[in-house]
């Protein structure tokens, strides 16, 4: 933690981080839920670095045409511009009031000769339910936590940190991770409102790692970091149109990090391009000492990069997961075009490989995430420290029942309360769940299908077009693949495949354990192949016409 010093100067950035809210909150233009169609339509301002990759940032650094900090600067306007302005995607809950003070740090470590990894000088944000031990707050959007500080840096705050990393700020989530209401709205905080999606603003960017991948896609940062615990990471990569990967449970610390339910939570990167978000993975992983599970990351990479060959399709097998398949008609057409691009780069596939039986895991595995998150919840609340209030999910439950026209003006928190009537983790119902989960979804899933067919990755819709936001009824899923990566604990990573309307859609591709190297190299291929990202261009409404 840095002394505090006079960080910034007069001007736009000045501005927008000298009227943060005493709670570190960024302000916004009203207190209510304006409509996407109503929202700010003030002309998109141009943006210098707009789809800039970690390598051109750095290029532009070691050449000197650029430092830290003005990079961080241009950002800092981008957010001011977009986010707290114009579309005002309230994706970005609040800003590190020391970003400008580390860039010139980090500027004059690498003057002096000293790059400290890879992300040396780049931007990123992470979602708020990320411990950091600075001046920002951890609170998983929720009030109950607002102002309070973590004890100490989550250990992938620290990975980043060593590897020169610049915390740019935090993003905007669904409350606890979507985790307190069955009827709740993806990118809904009570301490950020709601996110809306870059590409149409009236619509969802997915949750519950929403502001990450609604920032990332909007090139509020170079790269942002999710956490997921069944789909989190890859549906708001999915609905922004962006990269994302749930890393293999194991190679990337939980500690530090708002639980839901340790037997399936990990944090993934998020960003614009196979290439970046390999790079950002390669510097999450890492034993930690504080989680025991981490011994297993060992088997994991510092470069990823080195497995990005764009020739990886040729030879590869490719199993097509039509179970998912067949929610919309238009999502079939757009992964068809892409399983063609496989085949012209000279992939395998096979066509169909089946898993029925992750259709029969839902009960087990809602039962698991009910009583870890009862567990891991308490645990986590417990060691926050003095200056956290709510120390048990039974004081959550209170705290929002109290301040409800705040905390439940939509939605209400049945899920805390059927986590609050479970018991210990030693319980018979609860251990039968955890079994039945893994083996369905390990055993008889993945592992059985990839062994089956002899498969390099698996692929199947990532999820479907973000749909319209609304607050009066919660979410409208149409369909999605996330599950059996999910409850297995194995690796997924989601790439854009092509558009509906405008809207992004995205191409899955996961197996079995550890299985990054290969996915990331088959994701890559399929990237280079068939370079279907599109740049959200913030209307109001999705684009009928297309």
């Amino acid at each position: 933690m840095l002394d505090r010093r006079e960080l910034f100067k007069t001007g736009a950035v000045g501005a927008m981080v000298a009227a943060t809210t005493a709670s570190g909150c960024i302000p916004r233009a009203g207190d209510s839920e304006k409509a996407g169609g109503e929202a700010q339509q003030d002309a998109i301002p141009g943006f210098e670095l707009e789809e800039w990759t970690i390598a051109q940032l750095q290029e532009a650094m070691e050449s000197g045409a650029l430092t830290a900090r003005s990079i961080a600067e241009r950002y800092l306007e981008r957010i001011a511009a977009i986010d707290h302005a114009g579309p005002e995607l309230r994706s970005v809950l609040e800003l590190n009031p020391e970003a400008l003070e580390i860039a010139d740090i980090l500027d004059e470590q690498r003057a002096s000769g000293t790059v400290l990894g890879p992300l040396h000088g780049i931007p990123i944000l992470i979602k708020d339910n990320i411990d950091t031990h600075d001046r920002m707050t951890t609170s998983a959007g929720s009030l109950a936590l607002e102002g309070t500080i973590a004890p100490e840096d989550s250990h992938v705050v620290k990975q980043l940190r060593r590897s020169g990393a610049l915390i740019l700020g935090k993003t905007n989530l669904s409350e606890w991770a979507n985790f307190r209401s069955e009827r709740s709205s993806s990118g809904w905080s009570g301490r950020g409102g709601q996110t809306r999606n870059p590409y149409a603003l009236d619509r969802n960017p997915c949750g519950s790692s929403s502001g990450s991948g609604a920032a990332a896609s909007a090139s509020l940062a170079a790269l942002a970091i999710g956490t997921e615990t069944d789909g989190s990471v890859v549906c708001p990569s999915n609905a922004n149109g962006i990269v994302g990967i749930k890393p293999t449970l194991g190679l990337v610390s939980r500690s530090g990090i708002v639980p839901i339910a340790h037997s399936q939570d990990t944090a993934g990167p998020m960003a614009r391009t196979v290439r970046d978000a390999a790079i950002l993975l390669g510097v999450m992983v890492g034993t930690d000492p504080k989680d025991a599970i981490t011994r297993s990351a060992s088997l994991g990479h510092a470069d990823y990069t080195q497995f990005l060959d764009p020739a990886a399709l040729a030879g590869a097998r490719i199993g097509v997961w039509r179970g998912r398949f067949g929610f919309h008609e238009r999502v079939d057409g757009v992964l068809e075009e892409g399983l063609a691009a496989m085949r012209a780069a000279g992939a395998e596939i096979i066509d169909p490989v089946e898993m029925p039986s992750i259709g029969e895991i839902g009960d087990s595995e809602y039962e698991v995430l009910l009583y870890e998150f009862k567990a891991d919840l308490n645990k986590y609340l417990a060691a926050r420290g003095a200056d956290t209030t709510p120390r048990s999910l039974a004081d959550l439950i209170a705290f929002n029942e109290a301040h409800a026209d705040r905390e439940m003006p939509y939605f209400q928190q049945e899920i805390f309360l059927k986590a609050e009537e479970k018991g210990p983790l030693t319980d018979k119902a609860y251990l039968e769940a955890l079994v039945k989960s893994k083996k369905l979804s390990q055993v008889e899933g993945i592992d059985r299908v990839a062994a089956e067919h002899e498969l390099d990755a698996i692929v199947a819709p990532t999820g479907g077009p973000a749909w319209v936001t609304d607050l009066v009824n919660g979410d409208h899923f149409g369909g999605g693949s996330s599950q059996a990566a999910a409850v297995s604990g194995y690796a997924n990573v989601t790439v854009p495949a092509g558009t509906v309307f405008g809207l992004p859609v995205g191409m899955s591709f996961f197996g079995s354990a550890f299985s990054e190297p290969t996915l990331l190299g088959v994701a890559h291929a399929f990237e280079q192949a068939t370079h279907a990202r599109s740049v959200p261009r913030f209307l109001p409404t999705a684009d009928l016409t297309l």
